[in-house]
């Protein structure tokens, strides 16, 4: 008899905090207001209960660990300086992105702006691999600049030949085909593919700021916002519902590029020698080994990644290939690392976010660290909306590359950003500046020249010279536009458009396989031996994982 008394009051202390909770949920604990009710204003608060892991990632939980700590130095260039850094948890991709998955991107490219319009002429060409990285002027290779990139045989296979800008591009659209493929999935949108009336303008971006612009303005497509209490609560374009916004946390975060310093830790995987919250060891490759090849019995001898062997030597001898690869080869033909992470040791290098410099700044946020940040604002128009990107050929950005290359600096229907301005940073001890890429290593203030004021100092020598941006001319007897570079001799390859790329390739010596390791080269320039691989962030806790209270693992 006490044990049934003591299981209801169990069961009724049970109900009354489920009671309370529910009542409570979907209101303010300070004010009492509802949220979501549109008899009470309609403040929203949306709900998350949890972040699922993106298709194709992997979760990364973040922590401390040593940046640039090598096992090997024979270049004695000093460029890996350790320094102990924190990560933030992060989704990373776990293979480089493929052949396929780059082809999808360039189709659709195609579909939403055809070259054979003249306006959009550049675009389709810009998101183009460039496949004549192959070609050697000494070797027969033009079978892989033929058939690499589409060839079905070569699907499952890593993109190469793409810049450091074309991957930006791809996480960006990567970023809006995967949100709009969640709102037709959730009802939120019609299904856009099965209607060819309506041209797939789609911006993440643009529908939280302003929707009706999307799809050529055709609001219909339309079909349900977010359901609330009290009311159905319809808006311009939804049927049912209200408009969705950022808080309500239905769409997908942003895909982008590694930096650095998340690349490293990613492919490092020290969770495999952890010991409590103690690092035993050093792992010189992105697997727990010392050695490049296999030990276990069954496949002992077997190189454990793609990489090259030696002069002449990509793949072993005929009969006994120790790694199974001459090129690039399929993305998880090898084990993964203790995050499971494919090919972070060999196969293809990997473009990172960062700028280069020759080393990690001594003075560097300890928090996430990152060279690079441009931070712009949204134009906003006289009519107090975000200001798009036209259609008109007049209105679309081009840029001309060093390399006679032309791409887009942004696609049209995407929204215009700017500079932030003096007034922005006003009384700010967290930055000074819209771009930062020189901070404390190039700008005025790193220099014997702090005290110069704008004009002066645009004057000088610059540390890192990179080439002015070219110009083009029209030929006088073709009437062709042909490009013109300056002819001023430089100093130095680094510039702020150097990219850092990490990780050892098909055609890379055993030295480059050590995560730590890093090498740079122009972000416009394309080569056969390096892909990419995206990251998403992850929200809330650092882990998913439910330890015990003050539990030590």
């Amino acid at each position: 008899m006490r044990k049934v008394f003591k299981i209801s009051i169990a069961v009724l202390s049970m109900l009354v905090l489920a009671s309370c909770s529910k009542s409570t949920s979907g209101s303010s604990t300070l004010t009492g207001l509802p949220f979501n009710n549109p008899k009470y204003g309609n403040y929203i608060r949306g709900e998350f209960k949890g972040q699922e892991t993106p298709l194709g990632m992997v979760a990364i939980e973040g922590g401390s660990f040593t940046m640039g700590q090598v096992q090997d130095d024979v270049m004695a260039d000093w460029n890996t300086t350790p320094k102990k850094l924190h990560v933030r948890s992060f989704y990373m991709d776990e293979t480089e992105v493929t052949n396929s998955e780059y082809f999808l991107y360039v189709q659709n490219i195609k579909e939403i702006f055809p070259p054979s319009e003249q306006k959009y002429k550049y675009i389709y060409n810009s998101v183009l691999p460039d496949t004549l990285v192959w070609r050697k002027s000494l070797g027969n290779t033009d079978i892989l600049s033929e058939n690499y990139f589409r060839h079905p045989a070569y699907s499952d296979y890593p993109v190469v030949g793409v810049s450091w800008l074309q991957a930006n591009q791809f996480c960006k659209w990567r970023t809006d085909a995967v949100n709009l493929k969640k709102l037709i999935d959730k009802g939120h949108l019609e299904n856009i593919y099965e209607n060819d009336s309506i041209r797939n303008t789609f911006d993440t971006e643009v529908f939280l700021d302003d929707s009706d612009q999307l799809f050529d303005r055709d609001t219909t497509v339309y079909k349900r916002g977010i359901r609330t209490r009290g009311g159905k609560g319809n808006e311009k374009g939804f049927r049912e519902g209200r408009k969705i916004t950022a808080a309500d946390g239905v769409l997908s975060q942003r895909y982008r590029l590694p930096t650095e310093a998340e690349w490293e830790f990613a492919a490092k995987a020290n969770i495999e020698n952890r010991e409590y919250n103690n690092i035993r060891g050093r792992k010189k490759y992105a697997w727990n080994e010392k050695y490049s090849r296999n030990t276990e019995k069954r496949r002992r001898g077997d190189q454990l990644a793609n990489f090259k062997q030696g002069e002449g030597n990509y793949s072993g001898i005929s009969g006994w290939s120790s790694d199974g690869a001459d090129i690039p080869i399929k993305v998880k033909s090898y084990a993964p690392n203790g995050f499971g992470l494919y090919n972070m040791s060999g196969n293809v290098s990997e473009w990172v976010a960062d700028v280069y410099r020759p080393i990690i700044d001594n003075e560097a946020n300890d928090f996430n660290y990152f060279r690079g940040n441009v931070f712009t604002k949204k134009m906003i128009g006289k009519d107090g909306k975000v200001v798009l990107i036209g259609s008109n050929a007049a209105e679309i950005a081009y840029d001309t590359l060093p390399n006679g290359r032309i791409i887009t600096k942004q696609l049209p229907g995407s929204i215009k950003n700017v500079a932030i301005t003096e007034s922005d940073i006003t009384l700010r001890r967290n930055f000074t500046a819209s771009d930062n890429t020189d901070m404390g290593d190039g700008d005025a203030k790193s220099s014997r020249f702090f005290d110069d004021d704008e004009e002066q100092y645009s004057s000088r020598p610059r540390m890192y010279n990179s080439p002015k941006k070219p110009t083009t001319e029209k030929d006088p007897e073709t009437g062709r536009e042909v490009l013109v570079n300056d002819g001023k001799k430089r100093t130095t390859l680094i510039s702020n458009r150097t990219r850092v790329y990490k990780g050892g390739s098909w055609s890379d010596r055993e030295y480059w396989l050590d995560p730590a390791q890093r090498r740079y080269l122009p972000e416009y320039m394309a080569t056969s031996y390096i892909g990419f691989r995206c990251v998403t962030n992850k929200l809330g806790p650092m882990s998913s994982e439910k330890k015990p209270k003050n539990s030590v693992r």
